[in-house]
């Protein structure tokens, strides 16, 4: 046998041997992680800061909190501008990312690996802020790359989860965006259950993109911010928001919108109200 075929095989051999080491590790992680009880400090914050906690059925509390027990065990939070990490910081960044996941078969965002939290607005394009590949030094509120990494405003997050009915919650556009691009492609249509299930999303989303384009070019208000007039991928963002903290208003402005997202999301905001 070839010396090169030789060593060739032994690095998959070695390469395989510490994959599936690494992998009966993180099982381990995750089994301590749900079987541990939530911590009642968690339980305060979010009392404290996320409003519809108080609403959700008692089945969907224990399903929040083991979400959220996984989400803290698993992911990554790095502070910037000065922000030390602390456990408000990650219970309610983890509980607003988690409402996306109630009732849904789901791994828990498995392709995000950190979350960067800065005090204020940042600017893209510093301390390693890289947007797509170029640098634009924009002020920001949020950003949700393709390769792991959220990073967001620790003030705007707290405001958007405190304040549960203006229809705009960055952490929400932001694991929103995760969502969406859980394919590869943010493009708006994250990935659904059933492969003909696409074509109705395609056709709804579709419809009312183009009207949230219409109004914000002709200066008119919408229930969604006008934001998500920008692209598809924001528009499925924005709708996110709105259909989390405006729910009752989306289902009556526009009732195909809401059904689709509640099949998607498997949940019924209005009931939190």
């Amino acid at each position: 046998m070839h010396p090169l075929l030789i060593i060739l095989i032994f690095v998959v051999i070695i390469w395989g041997t510490y994959s599936l080491a690494a992998a009966s590790d993180r099982k381990k992680k995750r089994r301590r992680a749900l079987r541990a009880p939530f911590a009642p400090a968690w339980e305060k914050i979010l009392q404290n800061n996320l409003p519809p906690y108080q609403k959700l059925s008692p089945q969907l509390k224990e399903q929040l909190q083991q979400y959220i027990k996984l989400f803290i065990c698993e992911k990554s939070f790095e502070g910037c501008g000065g922000l030390t990490i602390n456990d408000e910081i990650k219970v309610t960044i983890a509980a607003q990312a988690c409402l996306l996941l109630l009732n849904r078969n789901t791994n828990c965002y498995p392709k995000l690996r950190t979350i960067i939290v800065y005090p204020h607005t940042f600017v893209d394009g510093k301390k390693g802020i890289i947007n797509a590949g170029f640098r634009s030094n924009t002020a920001r509120l949020g950003e949700s790359w393709t390769r792991g990494i959220v990073v967001l405003s620790w003030n705007s997050v707290k405001g958007g989860a405190t304040n549960f009915k203006d229809g705009q919650n960055v952490t929400m556009h932001e694991f929103a965006h995760q969502l969406d691009q859980a394919d590869g492609v943010a493009d708006g249509a994250p990935i659904l259950k059933e492969r003909s299930a696409y074509s109705a999303w395609a056709r709804v989303f579709s419809e009312k993109y183009e009207e949230l384009q219409d109004k914000a070019a002709r200066g008119k208000k919408s229930v969604m911010n006008k934001y998500g007039a920008t692209n598809p991928a924001e528009f499925f963002a924005v709708a996110t928001e709105t259909f989390f903290e405006k729910p009752r208003q989306l289902n009556k402005k526009h009732p195909e919108l809401y059904e689709t997202l509640q099949k998607f999301y498997e949940v019924n905001p209005v009931e939190w109200l």
